[in-house]
């Protein structure tokens, strides 16, 4: 019997290695249809899955019912598994290179348990080549096969949207490839079965990889551009809202705004791009620049933060600043490669005395990446940073915010959350 017969049988089962804000989801919608066998490393998290707790926030317990999994950190549960997912985080070091690391020991893990005929996919984004110049060889030592001839593979890009509940794994059209015809047709019909929005077939896993690595090259390269405008139009006194709102009437401007570039995507995949480009002696000059704009975004803001106060007549070290939110997009939880924590930081550098309020964030997470604690609120403040756009920010009228503040106090609204009353406040508001 073929491979998707066995699964459809349950005598093999979908293996899904590393269960993140990518992984989980997609082990869950497998769930529906096959037998599935979740593979974690943390032992912390498993125990919250296994209890119908996702530890990134985004499902609820009614995302676990019904469904056949079973969550494992121990390899050898991999036994029955005939088609591996792998979608371990792919982040990049301090020195801004790939960390391979965990696909690395993702591989060896598949590698223990892999067996003739089996398939392993990966969703991890990489540079184009990165699956089989990094990850094949890794299996094909640990098993003694060979790629194609012994285990099929592919590469399917994760496209899931954190915080997103409209666009959900099965509502958003998914990239396939595979190693040869044969594999192309069984990873297509496997992920078709669960992908209600269908897949599209790219010609092989190079195209595929690179496909992936330029959605975030491109929007990365979008928003710097708007970075780089909010910060020539500042000088010169203008609303860059206003500026967007005017050009923004026309019907191919693409309407973006500036701001902080975090995340473990669009912050993190350019890098990819950029360190395989070097590699056959290409120095990539726009995706660099956009990456060092956004980069420098943070202490561009700090800097703006501290000219605010000394204009009025006030020491950093004297100021109390607020900082709302701190997780890399709204409505998440999750603060990996946050560019607030980099403006936290820019301000404390200056001795500003920063609290961080963050409704979403993991505060577990927060101390233990960061050494940063969450703060309730608690005015008077000299300056607030509206950082992040919560839900529980969205509303706030002046009567909340001015709860908090001195009566001289500044607003730095980097997201036009308060931009309906902020103009009321003249010169002590300022809008990205």
């Amino acid at each position: 019997a073929g491979m998707i017969d066995q699964l459809r049988s349950k005598d093999k089962a979908v293996g899904v290695i590393g269960l993140g804000y990518v992984g989980l989801p997609l082990a869950l919608e497998f769930a529906r249809y096959y037998r599935v066998v979740g593979f974690d490393i943390n032992e912390r998290r498993v125990a919250q899955m296994r209890r119908g707790e996702d530890p990134s926030g985004e499902l609820t317990a009614a995302d676990f019912e019904g469904r056949d999994i079973t969550f494992v950190t121990d390899p050898e549960a991999l036994e029955d598994v005939g088609f591996y997912i792998v979608a371990v985080p792919t982040d990049i070091t301090d020195g801004k290179v790939p960390d391979l690391t965990p696909l690395r020991r993702a591989s060896e893990t598949v590698g223990q348990t892999l067996r003739r005929g089996d398939y392993v996919v990966y969703e991890s984004t990489v540079y184009p080549g990165c699956t089989e110049e990094v990850c094949l060889p890794v299996l094909e030592e640990s098993t003694g096969l060979t790629r194609v001839e012994g285990f099929k593979f592919g590469y399917s890009p994760e496209r899931i949207n954190p915080g997103d509940k409209e666009r959900t794994v099965a509502t958003i059209l998914k990239i396939v490839s595979g190693c040869d015809d044969e594999s192309l047709d069984v990873i297509a019909e496997v992920y078709e079965s669960i992908i209600t929005a269908g897949v599209f077939r790219a010609e092989s896993v190079k195209v595929a990889e690179a496909a992936k690595v330029i959605e975030n090259t491109q929007r990365d390269l979008n928003i710097s551009l708007m970075n780089e405008l909010a910060i020539v139009f500042d000088r010169l006194g203008i609303d860059t809202e206003a500026v967007l709102a005017a050009a923004g009437t026309k019907w191919n401007f693409i309407n973006l705004r500036p701001g902080l570039v975090g995340g473990h995507c669009i912050g993190v995949d350019p890098y990819y791009l950029l360190h395989k480009a070097r590699e056959v002696d290409i120095e990539p000059e726009v995706i660099a620049a956009g990456r060092r704009i956004n980069d420098k975004m943070p202490a561009w803001v700090a800097k703006k933060v501290v000219m605010g106060l000394s204009r009025q007549g006030k020491a950093p070290s004297d100021a109390r600043c607020l900082v709302l939110g701190v997780t890399f997009k709204e409505d998440v939880a999750d603060t990996r490669n946050s560019k607030v924590v980099d403006l936290v930081r820019e301000l404390e550098e200056y001795r500003v005395r920063v609290d961080v309020a963050d409704p979403h964030a993991d505060a577990e997470a927060l101390r233990h990446e960061y050494g940063l604690e969450l703060a309730e609120p608690s005015g008077p403040y000299d300056v607030v940073v509206a950082a992040v756009k919560h839900a529980d920010y969205r509303d706030w009228s002046r009567e909340e915010a001015e709860r908090l503040l001195r009566e001289d106090a500044l607003i730095f609204d980097l997201k036009g959350m308060f931009a309906g009353w902020g103009k009321e406040l003249g010169a002590r508001y300022w809008k990205l």
